[in-house]
């Protein structure tokens, strides 16, 4: 292998310790916390997902249409938290922990 070939840099590469400084927290979260709850609903364009960061954790309020509420709820709840567990799984990547309310 020649210098040349060895010191060549690789334009494939990911650099995923570079910090741009334009991305929400829990960007991650929010992204998988929308697709989650866009997938279960009947009005997608319904769905909204607000940050809230000013506590000592970041909160994450989801408002879906009228009709689509007790499709997110699920029986006793277990769809609500299966998406929390999932969500929280997603916040880790950015280094949160986030909690998820489903606001009428």
């Amino acid at each position: 292998m020649s210098d040349d070939n060895a010191n060549a840099v690789d334009d494939n590469a990911v650099d995923d310790d570079v910090d741009d400084g334009n991305e929400l927290p829990g960007a991650h979260a929010i992204d998988v916390l929308a697709y989650l709850v866009e997938s279960i609903v009947e009005d997608p364009d319904g769905v909204e997902v607000e940050l809230d960061d000013t506590g000592s954790r970041v909160r994450l309020n989801v408002t879906v249409s009228p009709g689509d509420m007790g499709r997110v709820i699920g029986k006793r709840g277990r769809v609500a938290n299966a998406i929390r567990t999932v969500v929280r799984a997603a916040a880790v990547r950015d280094e949160l922990e986030v909690d998820v309310e489903f606001v009428d």
